[in-house]
């Protein structure tokens, strides 16, 4: 496994290093925005922007890559990222933020690109697996080393600013100095999103649910913590806490869900979900030790949501249309996306700062509902194309669809 990793080190290093300063900047900006004056709507106006952006350079993209190679539109894009980070150091104003965050959004889709698809070039029938696993974990690592970053300086100062800035330079190194050859673009399929709907709606609904409240706790979580007198060092661990309850059980819950239907699953903690949004609302005051504990066990019934209706929609398709299907619901969550953090922050901006939380609870019971009533009308899927559960990253391009080890390279090794 360690000459099959040292392969794509220098891959898996630019990786980490990017993620580390989004998951630094994923904090950093809804507090600094809070301290600065800026409503809860525009701070969810800003988040909205960078997943706007993130749609449109997933379309834009390839043709960049065949145009100028990996190197040229990872460095470009690199440059971008960091440019824009500066300049919202420099830029104290909600229009500059949202037109940064909108930009930063398309550099990131196409910095996501590049790493996924080097990933996937350099993944054969027996490696891809492990390398997928690989970039999962550099995945968590660096989102979860970013936020702790957060309370290393003080919000209110260009430092954290200057800090994330620095990660997006220093990303540029592994792969500007990687020997490796240069894959060819990967062509980018068909979206239907009416056909994948008629075949597995309840896969489009749970994407749908993803993109509006997971993407709206990413952006004003910090917000709401904030707002119940954090300081920096507890904004960084309620965040910490949020992503590894999620992080840590999506896989026993997905292999849970390979033993029977998974709208069963999806339902549960979906209503689960629901019940601990009200709760956390309604009961969880200021202290710190219950609002860390509250987001973990949050975190744990909200995040395997993705990776459960990706899975349930495969369950229904041939394994020759798996790129196909995971890349029309990742538009449809990166849409949904675009909406969750406006919607949830125009609902805190009339209710207070806890009704992100009913925000996110009303969501989940209506896909909960929505869940149930197809469990009424529609039998299960067979077990023909059912495949075992896979995580999926927090955030990526539709590059990482072909390196995922259900997609059709498997098929043609069996």
């Amino acid at each position: 496994m360690i000459p099959q990793l040292a392969s794509v080190a220098a891959i898996l290093s630019s990786t980490l290093i990017f993620l580390v300063g989004n998951g630094l900047l994923g904090t950093l900006i809804p507090v600094r925005a809070h301290l600065e004056g800026f409503s809860t709507l525009a701070i969810g106006v800003i988040g909205s922007a960078y997943f706007a952006g993130f749609v449109v350079g997933c379309f834009t993209g390839p043709r960049w890559l065949a145009r100028v190679g990996h190197v040229r539109t990872f460095m470009v894009c690199a440059g971008i990222a960091a440019a824009a980070t500066l300049l919202q150091s420099i830029l104290i104003s909600v229009p500059a933020w949202i037109a940064m965050r909108a930009l930063f959004g398309f550099a990131a889709a196409n910095m996501y690109m590049v790493l996924e698809s080097w990933l996937n070039d350099r993944a054969g029938n027996e490696t891809r697996g492990r390398i997928f696993a690989s970039y999962l974990s550099v995945n968590f690592a660096g989102l979860l080393i970013g936020q702790l970053l957060f309370a290393t300086s003080r919000s209110e100062s260009f430092v954290l600013f200057s800090l994330a800035t620095i990660f997006y330079a220093l990303c540029m190194i592994p792969v500007g100095l990687t020997q490796l050859k240069q894959p060819a673009p990967a062509p980018i399929p068909v979206l239907r999103p009416l056909r994948l709907f008629r075949i597995s709606p309840v896969g489009v609904a749970g994407c749908i649910a993803v993109g509006l409240a997971n993407n709206a706790i990413w952006t004003l979580a910090p917000v709401y913590a904030q707002s119940h007198g954090l300081s920096s060092g507890w904004i960084a661990l309620f965040m910490c806490a949020f992503t590894i309850g999620g992080t840590l059980v999506q896989v026993p819950v997905g292999r849970l869900s390979d033993r029977t239907d998974r709208r069963y699953i999806i339902a549960a903690i979906c209503v689960l979900a629901a019940a601990a949004g009200i709760a956390i609302a309604l009961f969880v005051g200021n202290g710190r030790g219950l609002m860390l504990l509250s987001i973990a066990g949050f975190g744990v019934l909200m995040l395997p949501l993705y990776g459960l209706s990706v899975a349930h929609a495969n369950d229904r398709i041939p394994r020759e249309a798996f790129v196909e299907s995971s890349a029309t619901l990742l538009l449809i969550n990166s849409l949904a996306a675009v909406l969750g953090p406006t919607i949830a922050a125009g609902v805190m901006d009339a209710f207070g700062a806890q009704a992100l939380f009913f925000f996110t609870a009303s969501v989940h019971l209506a896909m909960t509902v929505f869940t149930v009533v197809r469990l009424r009308q529609k039998e299960a899927p067979g077990t023909e194309h059912r495949e075992k559960f896979k995580p999926l990253p927090n955030q990526a391009s539709p590059t990482s669809l072909e390196l995922d080890p259900r997609g059709p390279e498997e098929e043609k090794a069996a």
